[in-house]
């Protein structure tokens, strides 16, 4: 009988395999980057997100 692995947390995503592949990249000398830039596709959604929500909830306070 087979196991059925559903497990949404095993996958990587988009972000973290660009991630790991800027890491790869920096750590052999491929690339001279900042780390900053390096994790990028980590905290540039997170940013995003964060601007997208403050924005709407000014605009709630504006058009209430």
């Amino acid at each position: 009988m087979g196991t059925n692995n559903n497990s949404k947390g095993s996958e990587i995503g988009f972000c973290g395999l660009l991630t790991i592949v800027f890491i790869v990249l920096k750590l052999t000398n491929c690339i001279n980057w900042s780390w900053w830039w390096v994790t990028s596709p980590l905290w540039i959604p997170i940013a995003i997100l964060i601007t997208v929500i403050i924005l709407v909830s000014i605009l709630k306070a504006i058009f209430k």
